[in-house]
């Protein structure tokens, strides 16, 4: 027998007038985990030696939730839903949920370009920071997802799956939950092999081209069990719109991969990988 999703109220408490959504308060787990993997980063030998404070990491938070909020939105309106901007109010509405990862994504690296350039620090060193602060972020946003029934996957080939879930708002037909999976996947796995690579000393850039490398992979092979937004047909083979995204942060990152490596840069504290 298939699950059934839980369909849970998305509120999770009301205070008064005010009503606290379930996707909000992911979004505050994942920026209090930011804070804690942050604190715990900081004291790395290597990071250490490059004068990383909490007051810049207090700093960053702030940026990077604007670029956030601000571009996984805008993202979602751009890449997924257009017709967000004929009733632009909607836009707004981020407790409604609709965030696009790769609108974050970008809106993250500009916030990260102002304030490095704001602190007068190398932006490389600035996504080598961060780069392993995010992931679970990113497994808590899914989490999201999932409460609000969002991001339903394809109807199951074997029924008798035993995580094969029916979506009511969907259909009757049994689903992979690929919110769940990208949780796993793409934030919790992508996490478990980059917290270790990145503390040890390594090549500047080569810790956040390896995030991009391991993300834009793992989202590749999570969105064939996701129901598409939208699908294309290449060469052949069908390829959906979040495979589209993460291809050329895959292509990117395999670039500043090898440059990093072979550039062999030290970094601020004079250490080589």
């Amino acid at each position: 027998m298939p699950l059934m999703h839980p369909m849970p109220d998305p509120v999770a408490v009301h205070l008064g007038p005010v009503a606290i959504h379930w996707y909000g308060l992911m979004y505050v787990l994942a920026f209090a985990m930011f804070i804690a993997l942050g604190r715990v980063r900081i004291k790395q030998p290597h990071i250490a030696a490059q004068g990383w404070t909490k007051e810049d990491l207090d700093d960053i938070l702030f940026y990077g939730m604007l670029g956030v909020i601000v571009g996984g939105r805008l993202g979602e309106v751009f890449f997924y839903q257009p017709e967000m901007l004929l009733t632009p109010l909607r836009i707004f509405k981020v407790w409604e949920g609709g965030m696009s990862f790769h609108g974050g994504f970008l809106g993250v690296l500009i916030g990260m370009a102002l304030w490095g350039r704001k602190r007068k620090r190398n932006l490389l060193d600035v996504y080598d920071f961060i780069a392993p602060l995010v992931p679970l972020g990113y497994a808590a946003g899914r989490m999201g997802n999932f409460i609000n029934a969002e991001l339903p996957g394809r109807i199951v080939s074997d029924p008798n799956l035993p995580w094969a879930m029916i979506y009511p708002n969907v259909g009757p037909m049994p689903r992979h939950p690929s919110a769940i999976y990208q949780m796993l996947v793409d934030g919790i796995l992508v996490f478990c092999i980059l917290w270790p690579f990145a503390r040890k000393a390594r090549p500047r850039l080569a810790v956040g081209a390896l995030y991009v490398l391991l993300y834009g992979c793992a989202r590749f092979f999570t969105e064939w069990f996701r129901t598409p937004d939208w699908e294309i047909t290449v060469a052949g083979l069908p390829i959906t719109s979040g495979q589209m995204l993460s291809l050329p942060m895959i292509i990117g990152a395999i670039i500043m991969l090898v440059w990093a490596y072979r550039s062999n840069q030290p970094d601020r504290a004079g250490q080589r990988a």
